[in-house]
């Protein structure tokens, strides 16, 4: 019962956003009441908890898939980042907004999980774009990777772009890809060109 409470909440999550939905309304479609959602959780938060458990989960699963691919570092790394947009602000916009911004701490908790996977797996990608050529050999990782991550936090998590009002893929080409052409080399940059995802 516990997981399918957390299924249909997420499911309600993703498609309402958070702030709007009270915890009646997260298992409306199942029919129960809200008596039975507190014998497993003790608040909506704890709920949204656990159903970011699940969400970040699934994530690190497609993550995994990406990585396994026989594509070059630059450009896993692109489509990374760009499914990760596609997620943001996709249908589950509302929900991504009101994650960053009503429940930072516990996003943060949610990725903080799963964080030193991702960096055990993408240091590797990046390393091994710059022995393959990809990526300047003056390139640290772990710097290149951080200042990615701000340069993606700036479009989703902080106010500076909240009123922009064109394509969020506009946002990604001129801020996270710019700065992903700008670790490139020139092999790494005719990659880019030569990827059908770029001229999507």
């Amino acid at each position: 019962m516990k997981e399918k409470i957390t299924e249909v909440a997420l499911a309600q999550f993703l498609q309402h956003g958070i702030r709007s939905m009270t915890v009646k309304k997260l298992v409306e479609p199942m029919g129960i009441s809200t008596k039975t959602v507190y014998k497993y959780f003790s608040s909506k938060e704890e709920l949204l908890e656990e159903c970011l458990r699940v969400l970040y989960s699934g994530y690190h699963n497609e993550f995994m898939a990406i990585l396994s691919t026989d594509d070059s570092p630059v450009n896993k790394l692109l489509i990374l980042f760009r499914a990760t947009v596609s997620k943001d602000f996709g249908v589950s916009h509302a929900f991504f907004h009101d994650l960053n911004y009503y429940y930072p701490e516990l996003q943060n908790t949610a990725i903080n999980r799963i964080s030193n996977s991702y960096g055990s797996l993408m240091i590797p990608l990046v390393q091994k774009g710059i022995t393959e050529g990809y990526f300047h050999r003056f390139i640290m990782p772990e710097v290149a990777l951080k200042g990615i991550g701000l340069l993606y936090a700036s479009i989703t998590r902080s106010e500076d772009y909240k009123d922009y009002e064109g394509s969020p893929y506009e946002l990604f080409k001129n801020l996270v890809e710019v700065y992903i052409r700008g670790m490139c080399t020139e092999k790494g940059l005719k990659e880019i060109e030569n990827n059908p995802y770029h001229n999507e």
